[in-house]
């Protein structure tokens, strides 16, 4: 009997297994669908507290919704322009910064040469080419912009969530005869609302001081970089080390090595005020995610969906990992990604030891 059970057991789990490798593959190659809706299902989250400030202030819900949807378009339109008229100056000058740097990069090897430290010249450009930070502001730039650039279906789905959102806890209750489908629903929105709308203010503020920093130290593009520090901010642990690379090269290409000091200590500065104090006193310990946790799902979202799966990392794992835990077969994996185990329950069965 019991090796009927561990065989189904077995059965189940190779089952389970070959569920999921096939959900993850449909959903990597649904990338084109899923990409916009999750940005709008995402910026309706974002969204809802203006919404709901409105309702409280007697607005009918179609003039909040619009009102709302309003504040959206401007706020997009002014990222898209700030960002393409920013990065269209950038890419025209980018082979004049790429050739200056592996001019420099050529002086360094030369030095360690007469130091006596030989390198393979051919060795170290396969392994490590500078120019290709000035590469990756393109691609992470165009991946994010190329969702934002879909506006209308992203605004449609925006319009439609926000329209739906006050009646998602009455349906769920309704579809599965009980409250727990309305309570899941909403832990979700309200944790995930709050981590959003938090980070969007820390990522706001961090951009506007990287870019005011750049602009009093002298480096171009600065607004550019604020942009892309503001981006960034949101891709836990990486973020802030890949949005400082770019203009800490473009330092050391326009001053040399002291002005590019300048602007590493800057954005540590930003990143230890930030990251250590300001962002832990609002978020608390609420995020609810291991470090581990964190760094895994931003490479595993950022491989299924390239940046703009690497910004909804934290959100998108925070929303699985409720899912997980209101499942019977399932919640061990909730319970591993969880940032504490959980608390040992006492043996009251009278079977421990005396």
């Amino acid at each position: 009997m019991e090796q009927k059970q561990t065989e189904n057991r077995g059965i189940r789990f190779l089952f389970g297994a070959a569920s999921v490798v096939v959900l993850i593959a449909g959903l990597k190659m649904a990338s084109d669908l899923i990409l916009p809706i999750l940005t709008g299902f995402f910026l309706a989250m974002v969204s809802l507290p203006l919404l709901n400030r409105l309702q409280r202030w007697k607005v009918s819900t179609p003039l909040a919704v619009i009102a709302t949807v309003f504040v959206e378009v401007g706020v997009i339109a002014g990222i898209v322009t700030l960002v393409g008229g920013s990065f269209a100056g950038f890419r025209e000058s980018a082979p004049v910064y790429k050739a200056r740097l592996d001019t420099l990069f050529q002086q360094l090897l030369t030095w360690l040469d007469g130091m006596g430290i030989e390198l393979s010249r051919e060795l170290v450009a396969d392994l490590f080419d500078p120019g290709m930070a000035f590469d990756m502001v393109g691609v992470a730039l165009k991946g994010i912009t190329g969702v934002l650039s879909q506006v209308l279906l992203v605004l449609l789905l925006v319009v439609f969530t926000l329209f739906e959102a006050t009646g998602v806890p009455d349906k769920l209750q309704a579809a599965f005869g009980g409250v727990a489908g309305s309570e899941r629903y909403d832990r979700i929105r309200t944790e995930v609302q709050r981590y959003l709308s938090i980070k969007t203010l820390i990522s706001l503020f961090t951009g506007a001081v990287v870019a005011v920093g750049l602009a009093l130290l002298g480096v171009d593009y600065a607004v550019l970089w604020g942009l892309l520090a503001f981006m960034l901010n949101y891709i836990p642990n990486l973020g802030s080390i890949l949005a400082a690379i770019p203009p800490v090269l473009l330092a050391l290409v326009q001053f040399g090595p002291g002005r590019a000091l300048a602007v590493a200590l800057l954005f540590v500065a930003i990143n230890v005020g930030l990251g250590n104090f300001v962002e832990p006193y609002f978020m608390g310990r609420r995020l609810g995610l291991s470090t581990l946790v964190v760094f895994i799902s931003l490479l595993f979202w950022g491989w299924m969906w390239g940046p703009v799966g690497m910004l909804l990392s934290v959100p998108l794992t925070m929303i699985v990992k409720i899912m997980l835990e209101n499942t019977r077969d399932l919640k061990w994996i909730a319970i591993l990604l969880d940032a504490k185990p959980p608390k040992a329950t006492p043996n009251t069965s009278g079977n421990g030891p005396k």
